[in-house]
């Protein structure tokens, strides 16, 4: 996904999550067109995981608690909880995953039944976000809430090895600085 893909998929999660978090009386809408401007800051920043009404609204505004949130979905809309750092996510969902839209959506495909995928997600909430993955992944979807934070430190944790595969291929392909290093020259 390209970052100008990336920005209108972030905006529309972003925009349905606070209309739905007014909507079930966990924000304010003044607190909700605050947390909008410093969104807007963060977006214009490239600041990706920081890029988030929810991050703005739990961490930099203290209108409520994350877990306000969680105990919302499990409780009305029956969702479980899921903690990636205790998962071991398959390496052919994991290769596949596209960074950028897991990002704008705060939610990471991690396992796969059959025809059901399983997403973890930080944005239920967030009708784009659902129809999003709903349009992404062929079959039913499995939804399981998670943290921000355990969303984030997989996605960090994901780059952090595809940059050091590349690194590792990189230099696996390129020749030695010293001719006299590689006897075979």
């Amino acid at each position: 996904m390209s970052p100008t893909e990336q920005r209108p998929l972030l905006m529309r999660a972003n925009r349905q999550l606070g209309s739905a978090l007014v909507e079930h009386s966990l924000v304010k809408i003044e607190d909700l067109e605050a947390a909008n401007e410093r969104l807007l800051e963060h977006v214009a920043a490239g600041e990706m995981r920081r890029a988030s009404l929810l991050n703005v609204l739990v961490y930099e505004k203290k209108v409520f608690r994350e877990e306000d949130v969680l105990h919302h979905v499990v409780d009305d809309h029956g969702l479980g909880i899921v903690d990636l750092r205790g998962y071991e996510v398959p390496e052919n969902i994991r290769k596949d995953l596209d960074l950028a839209e897991c990002w704008a959506t705060w939610s990471v495909p991690f396992d796969q039944e059959e025809d059901f995928h399983f997403v973890a997600t930080a944005y239920y909430l967030s009708s784009a976000v659902r129809a999003y993955w709903e349009k992404m992944l062929p079959g039913p979807i499995v939804w399981q809430a998670t943290t921000m934070d355990n969303i984030g430190d997989f996605l960090e944790r994901l780059q952090a090895e595809r940059d050091a595969a590349a690194k590792k291929a990189a230099a696996a392909a390129s020749p030695p600085a010293n001719p006299a290093a590689n006897p075979a020259a």
